[in-house]
């Protein structure tokens, strides 16, 4: 899978997704992260990208023209017959959620745009942009760090990167629940003592023991998650 990102900002990017898990996909080749400087495609020659809103207003909003050949050059070296999917990083999408992230795994390529300033000029949005997405109702001053949450999500659905395959299948949200808990050595830490059931050796009691302590932590953390749980039944 490929991950393209527009942004002014590459060198951010780069150095959160080429590390750990990501990391070591790409350099098996599962994953590739290429990042694409937005300025470099700029035609002013002070490598201006940003100017004043019309209208009046707070702040400075990305031009069009730099954003739209930035992905153009993106379209040309992907050579695909359709579409690709954009996604636009900004409060005003639908939140992220697992089941955007596993529908997201099953592109071969996906295009990051991150904002800066006041926004984006809104023609070259409806221009390219398939997918607007928000990590949550909060705003930050650009929108890398949203694109490298929601990439490392999106990038542990994809076979392969993950060591074990159950690891992305079975942790949280799965089923609209929360993971149960979890425990290694020692048995007995600060006088807290490992679950009885984990050191049985008896895997239907193990799992039977998960599974209501995944409920439990659903319905006291997360009762949204819960009543979906319950009304999926």
């Amino acid at each position: 899978m490929n991950f393209h990102i527009l942004t002014l900002f590459p060198q951010m990017v780069e150095q959160g997704l080429n590390t750990s898990i990501i990391g070591r996909a790409q350099e098996k080749g599962i994953l590739s992260v290429e990042t694409i400087n937005i300025r470099e495609f700029t035609m002013d020659k002070h490598k201006k990208v940003d100017d004043y809103p019309y209208g009046g207003g707070a702040g400075m909003l990305m031009q069009a023209q730099p954003v739209y050949d930035a992905y153009l050059h993106v379209v040309e070296k992907i050579k695909t017959r359709q579409r690709p999917r954009v996604i636009y990083v900004t409060p005003q999408g639908k939140t992220f959620k697992q089941e955007m992230a596993k529908e997201f795994a099953l592109e071969q390529d996906l295009i990051f745009l991150c904002g800066h300033y006041e926004g984006i000029d809104e023609r070259v949005l409806e221009e390219i942009v398939t997918d607007y997405v928000s990590i949550g109702d909060y705003v930050l001053t650009g929108g890398e760090l949203a694109a490298m949450v929601m990439i490392d999500s999106i990038s542990r659905m994809v076979p392969g990167v993950l060591s074990n395959k159950e690891s992305g299948e079975t942790e949280s949200f799965s089923d609209n629940l929360l993971e149960h808990p979890h425990y290694t050595r020692p048995e007995v830490w600060r006088g807290k003592e490992v679950p009885q059931v984990l050191l049985s050796g008896h895997h239907k009691r193990i799992e039977e023991w998960r599974k209501e302590q995944s409920l439990e932590r659903t319905r006291i953390r997360r009762p949204d998650l819960y009543e979906k749980y319950l009304s999926n039944k």
